[in-house]
């Protein structure tokens, strides 16, 4: 069975400071993070990468990434632009941000006709999570709602930056290993006693290092797209007047499913530790662990040979 891998990198990367973070080198021959999200992708057995990017960094992209990857699995592009918009909806004056990731992985709708991950290119996962939702896509397991997904479950403790707060998509799992709430929480931090810190009141009340977040790995099908597609235009339907920076937000979306009893989503824990780029000073930090993977045997250190 064909499956893809998704990979959202029409982030600007503001926190990161100049340059563009997906495309920061970060492996000891110029490899960056996605080099080896798409190696672990096609060791566990995906067989084509996608690219959401925006126009304005094709160039460099192709440059640093794209002309070596084709190499390795089919590749192929799409754009998420600001105003690539339904029909009947305009960009409103003064907005400049793009609409979120929900937005990213409808970019994708006519390109992506097999099962698929969801990844986010600044961010490292780990081998584990790659093989687990893959071998769950390929089994055809049917969870009994309209839509099957699944979800890389990584513990919080593993996914916190030194550098500041982080948001995840803090969940709360059920005793048969399903998704029944997706909290979309900023402002994450390990305090000094011991317990999490978050900007959400309702989360903090429960929160722990243990819990299991979504780091927007997501597992799916292609009617979870033709989804996207009608739901979008509700989300903009809906947004208020004056309003310039609402995000169509992935774990929001999941999360609206779930409480209209339309999805069931399979969370695969993963004891991986995670790591990303959201600081600049987070660069060193990251090449010193893939420093350490590649002492240990994780990867080669000439990673595609």
């Amino acid at each position: 069975m064909n499956t893809t891998l998704i990979i959202m990198a029409a982030g600007i990367g503001s926190r990161f400071g100049e340059g563009i973070k997906q495309l920061a080198q970060m492996g000891p021959n110029g490899e960056i993070i996605m080099d080896y999200s798409i190696h672990d992708a096609k060791e566990a057995g995906f067989n084509k990468v996608v690219f959401i990017i925006r126009k304005d960094i094709f160039k460099e992209f192709e440059e640093i990434i794209g002309n070596r990857i084709k190499e390795q699995i089919d590749v192929e592009y799409v754009f998420q632009e600001l105003d690539d918009l339904p029909e009947g909806f305009e960009v409103p004056e003064g907005r400049t941000k793009p609409w979120g990731t929900g937005q990213a992985v409808l970019c994708c709708k006519d390109v992506v006709k097999e099962p698929f991950v969801i990844i986010n290119a600044d961010d490292y996962y780990g081998k584990e999570a790659f093989v687990k939702l893959h071998d769950f896509l390929v089994s055809g397991e049917d969870l009994g709602r309209e839509f099957t997904m699944g979800m890389g479950g990584f513990i919080l403790k593993n996914t916190l930056s030194d550098n500041g707060t982080v948001t995840r998509g803090v969940s709360v799992v059920d005793e048969n290993g399903l998704l029944s709430q997706v909290h979309e929480t900023t402002g994450i931090e390990m305090g000094e006693d011991g317990q999490i810190k978050c900007d959400s009141e309702e989360v903090q009340e429960w929160i722990s290092p243990e819990d299991k977040v979504s780091m927007n790995m997501w597992a799916g099908y292609p009617e979870f797209l033709d989804f996207l597609a009608e739901d979008f235009k509700d989300f903009l339907a809906n947004v208020e007047e004056g309003d310039l920076k609402s995000e169509y937000l992935l774990p929001n979306i999941v999360d609206k499913l779930l409480k209209e009893e339309r999805a069931n989503v399979k969370v695969l824990e993963t004891q991986d530790r995670w790591f990303g780029v959201t600081y600049k000073e987070d660069k060193e930090t990251v090449q010193d662990a893939f420093r350490e993977l590649i002492a240990d045997g994780v990867y080669a250190e000439m990673l595609w040979e």
